[in-house]
């Protein structure tokens, strides 16, 4: 072997090194995975779920109707009949977006007794213009209802042979309105709501319903 052999093949191969390293500089290095929203600087979160909603009572345990906190309750007479309502003062209320007749209170009529009822006129007009009026009384203890008279044919005056006792008052069907209105207007934790006439007739002349829990 000649003497120049070595640093020759010395050459070579520090040349072959030098490719190499060159090769390796220039290839593509992988970054690491940070996931799609840190890639991504706009992308939104997640929709988040409202918190479930609380039950809502049922009837029976909003008005507490079950049972009868005034076992020795005694009902004042009726006595008297308030005069036949006026258009003037009668004031509509709401029964049902679906039934076609139109509901009202005789506002003169209403009246809060200390025996626990609220009694008033409630006067129905068919879109005829036919009317069916009557004197009711509401007992907000037992959530119970009854008629005690109506107006004649001629509605010139008041018949009592249809009075009837007391009954429990049922959402729609035929005695809706007076679930309406005690639910909205007349009761409140049993009683009567605020204990006053005038306000009851103030909250049905401006619409103020309301819940029979406390405000």
């Amino acid at each position: 072997m000649q003497r120049g052999q070595p640093q020759h093949l010395a050459c070579i191969i520090a040349a072959v090194a030098v490719i190499a390293l060159s090769a390796c500089s220039s290839s593509p290095s992988k970054t690491a995975d940070v996931g799609p929203a840190a890639a991504d600087p706009t992308a939104q979160p997640p929709d988040v779920l409202p918190p479930p909603s609380k039950p809502k009572p049922t009837d029976d345990s909003l008005l507490g109707d079950l049972f009868d906190t005034t076992s020795n309750w005694t009902e004042l007479q009726v006595n008297s009949l308030p005069a036949l309502p006026q258009p003037g003062n009668l004031l509509p209320f709401d029964v049902s977006q679906y039934s076609q007749l139109n509901y009202s209170v005789d506002g003169k009529s209403l009246s809060v007794g200390s025996d626990g009822v609220v009694r008033m006129t409630v006067v129905i007009t068919s879109p005829q213009g036919a009317h069916n009026v009557y004197y009711e009384g509401v007992r907000c203890a037992t959530f119970e209802w009854r008629l005690y008279a109506a107006a004649n044919e001629n509605m010139t005056a008041w018949d009592r042979g249809v009075e009837n006792g007391w009954a429990r008052m049922q959402r729609g069907g035929l005695n809706g309105y007076q679930s309406a209105l005690a639910t909205d207007y007349l009761c409140e934790n049993k009683s009567p709501k605020d204990g006053s006439a005038s306000l009851i007739v103030n909250n049905i002349k401006y619409h103020r319903a309301g819940s029979l829990t406390p405000h």
